[in-house]
């Protein structure tokens, strides 16, 4: 005869709810989601072409001494906010839409009465990009963003002699992500290009040949 005993073992969830669950969990509104597997096309440029040009250039011996780009962080100042919060929560989600990653809040690191700026009061929005998302931005702003401002015609060669570069952006709306007939304020941005490079003269070569448009190239 067969048993009639209940069975106890708690029941296993869908893996379609799984999945569903974990995909609200990570779901932010404005950013995105890299496919695994998934390699941007100025990452590939940098292992099949970049790497040879600038280990011919400087003459490495190995390729660890090639420098690559370790991260790229973006920072907005909302120095207005303090008088309308609203325009930070506004320039967070300016900057997750313009990235594809979740903008963080910067506070205020001391009180300031003449500005009416108390510590720990949200000052800025701040996004730090790495591997595909970085590559993604890069490419898009070469091909897209910069090429919008108004009588473009490069960008200057100034590094901080750690061998990072940062390019100041003075209004949000030269990348396409953004709607011009919704923006409450134009804002503008620093855009810091973080290298490994020893050397200024390095980093200048790496930026350069990702597509960076830097004046007076010498050709």
């Amino acid at each position: 005869m067969a048993s009639t005993k209940p069975n106890t073992a708690a029941p296993k969830a869908p893996a379609k709810a799984k999945a569903d669950k974990g995909a609200q969990a990570a779901k932010v509104e404005g950013a995105q989601v890299v496919v695994k597997g998934y390699v941007p096309s100025l990452q590939k440029m940098y292992k099949d072409v970049i790497i040879a040009k600038l280990t011919k250039e400087f003459g490495y011996t190995s390729i660890m001494q090639v420098p690559t780009l370790a991260k790229i962080t973006i920072n907005q100042g909302v120095g207005i906010a303090t008088g309308d919060k609203k325009l930070v929560e506004i320039a967070q989600q300016e900057l997750t839409t313009i990235t594809g990653q979740k903008a963080m809040l910067t506070y205020s690191k001391k009180d300031i009465s003449n500005f009416k700026l108390r510590k720990g009061m949200p000052i800025g929005v701040k996004v730090t990009l790495r591997k595909a998302k970085m590559y993604e931005f890069l490419e898009r702003l070469i091909s897209i963003s910069l090429p919008r401002i108004r009588d473009f015609k490069g960008i200057n060669e100034k590094f901080d002699g750690k061998g990072n570069y940062t390019l100041g952006v003075k209004e949000q709306i030269i990348f396409p992500e953004i709607d011009i007939d919704k923006i409450t304020k134009m804002l503008g941005m620093e855009i810091t290009f973080v290298t490994t490079a020893k050397k200024d003269e390095e980093a200048f070569a790496l930026l350069r040949e990702f597509g960076l448009p830097f004046k007076n190239i010498k050709k």
